[in-house]
């Protein structure tokens, strides 16, 4: 059967400075950092009044009221409101499964165009009530006359009724946090603090090397007065990293993730417009890279396999797919979520107990070359709201590559649950 499948151009992405939860976009939330990326795509690409197959937004941590954030977010950017939208979540890497649902569409021929991206905020959060509480409103709310509804309000109530619960950071499934898992990688995989502390520290000189070149000029919107990414300390050192202490394990003496080799909670948005040749060409517009193919992958966390290792699983199936080896790239974005969790994912790859055991290789994927890995910085400096990492990812790496005039990249991102994002763009 002949392959009917259309190339899936990136046309470009922008986001919003990412910073510190509980600072400039404290009392911005999901819906308005939405509008904000959506509407500056907008301006960029001059899509005032046109009509996108899809777009596709996501949001971790999100009121019950942004059910639909896509759609509610894209009516106010600009864009012709007979475009649908759909808003999905898979945690940290929800930006770049929205734009693999895209790209899909586009490479089916089901549509021409389309947005991928996602905001989080850990500072708009919603604050529910426990299982007492909330049986005794949904009772008020059926009973059917004031006196009855008074009844039910006062029988047996407690004032402890009234304590709140805020989301939560650990896996339903453990009881850990996304760091204490993390953690026990570390010690699984022997990974030095000092080497987690080097990979962050590199993380920061790199992305404001970047900025003082001017990369980010277009990939960024200005927004609540910043222009640079709060998590961003381009004056830190080794001495500074070295004297955090331990954020996890805290009382073992042998904790390796501090404040300072790990993300901290952050607020922001990111998006990307996707496009086949033919609606760029159409349009004017350039395309900066291809998106080549995707991966999705899980590990079995609750039984002893490492929370954020799915990835290592997820990049050999897609390398199969296309006779490539983990050495025929010229840039590796892979998100740090922990530097821990990023050098874990490199030795996995160069194990070959591990490439054997569990992925089934005759020989280790081997390592890369450092020079190519997260060439401008990433999470460790740029901040990790949730859902946006990956359109943010996305957006840059394919920037690198139109600066580049040919090449592939591979991008690399693990999440709660257990599961790992993965896909390769090409120019």
């Amino acid at each position: 059967m002949e392959n009917t499948q259309k190339r899936v151009g990136v046309i470009g992405g922008v986001r919003i400075p990412f910073c510190r939860n509980n600072t400039a976009y404290a009392d911005v939330g999901n819906f308005g950092m939405s509008v904000k990326v959506l509407g500056a795509l907008v301006e960029r690409f001059g899509l005032h009044g046109v009509e996108l197959g899809e777009v596709a937004m996501g949001a971790v941590i999100k009121h019950s009221s942004d059910w639909n954030l896509a759609r509610e977010a894209l009516l106010s950017s600009g864009l012709a409101p007979t475009t649908p939208g759909i808003t999905t979540a898979r945690a940290c890497g929800t930006s770049l499964d929205n734009t693999i649902i895209i790209a899909n569409k586009i490479a089916a021929g089901q549509i021409e165009a389309g947005i991928a991206g996602g905001s989080d905020t850990t500072s708009d959060v919603p604050i529910v009530y426990g299982a007492r509480l909330r049986k005794r409103l949904l009772a008020m709310n059926r009973a059917k006359t004031p006196l009855d509804k008074l009844k039910v309000a006062l029988r047996g109530f407690s004032l402890g009724e009234l304590k709140p619960s805020f989301p939560g950071v650990a896996e339903p499934r453990t009881g850990k946090s996304m760091g204490d898992h993390c953690e026990q990688m570390a010690k699984e995989w022997h990974i030095a603090r000092e080497a987690q502390d080097q990979l962050a520290l590199d993380s920061h000189h790199k992305l404001a090397a970047a900025y003082d070149a001017g990369f980010f000029e277009d990939l960024l919107v200005p927004f609540r007065g910043l222009r640079r990414d709060g998590f961003l300390r381009p004056d830190s050192s080794l001495e500074k990293l070295a004297a955090l202490k331990p954020a996890f394990d805290k009382s073992s003496g042998h904790g390796t993730l501090t404040a300072g080799n790990s993300t901290g909670l952050s607020d922001g948005a990111a998006a990307v417009l996707l496009g086949s040749d033919a609606w760029a060409a159409q349009r004017g517009l350039k395309v900066q890279a291809y998106l080549r193919d995707a991966e999705v992958a899980a590990v079995d966390f609750v039984h002893g396999e490492g929370l954020l290792m799915a990835p290592t699983i997820a990049v050999p199936r897609m390398l199969a797919r296309h006779g490539l080896s983990l050495q025929d790239f010229d840039y590796y974005e892979i998100h740090e979520a922990f530097a821990a969790q990023v050098l874990c994912t490199l030795r996995a790859w160069e194990s070959a107990d591990y490439c054997k055991q569990r992925l089934g290789l005759d020989a280790p994927l081997g390592s890369i070359d450092p020079a190519k890995l997260n060439v401008h910085g990433s999470s460790l400096a740029v901040g990790h709201p949730f859902a946006a990492t990956g359109a943010r990812i996305v957006a840059t790496l394919a920037k690198l590559l139109e600066q580049r005039g040919s090449g592939r990249g591979l991008i690399s991102i693990c999440t709660a649950g257990g599961m790992g994002v993965t896909a390769i763009l090409e120019r």
